[in-house]
């Protein structure tokens, strides 16, 4: 279970910067990320997808692979994120808690439509594949390749 690729985007709708490492913190989210100290919502800060899903999308699509399709900020490998909602767990130096599903929205799916699968179809596709949210408990670093622990 490991951190694949992780993105920030520095503003709303602005290109996914991959990045090899980032800083998070309590309260506030990923430095330099657009959600960075907002919270409108418990589990805005940061949120994971399974690489697993994003390849097999693209394979359903036809598409080439793009760990930055869904906008997530952490791409993991070899870990049910739906199974970590109400779980504490350990990336890194930081330690975050499963808020809930990071279920798909029109933006995804308009971003993702064309002219074979409409937006409604993308979204419906991703319902219950599209991650997780989380909320940072103890700020620290995540580096691509940093293991995911769930505590006990």
């Amino acid at each position: 279970m490991i951190v694949e690729r992780i993105f920030i985007s520095r503003k709303p709708g602005g290109a996914q910067q991959a990045c090899e490492s980032i800083r998070v913190e309590r309260g506030a989210g990923i430095v330099g990320d657009r959600h960075f100290g907002r919270n409108d919502w418990v589990g805005q800060n940061l949120t994971l997808v399974e690489v697993e899903e994003i390849a097999c999308f693209c394979a359903e699509t036809g598409r080439p692979d793009d760990p930055a399709i869904t906008r997530r900020n952490l791409v993991t490998r070899g870990v049910r994120l739906n199974d970590l909602v109400g779980k504490t767990f350990t990336i890194g130096s930081a330690t975050l808690h499963g808020i809930e599903t990071c279920e798909p929205c029109g933006d995804l799916g308009r971003a993702l439509a064309d002219d074979t699968l409409s937006a409604a179809a993308v979204v419906k596709r991703w319902v219950g594949r599209g991650g997780l949210r989380a909320t940072i408990i103890d700020s620290g670093e995540i580096s691509v390749g940093a293991t995911i622990t769930v505590d006990a």
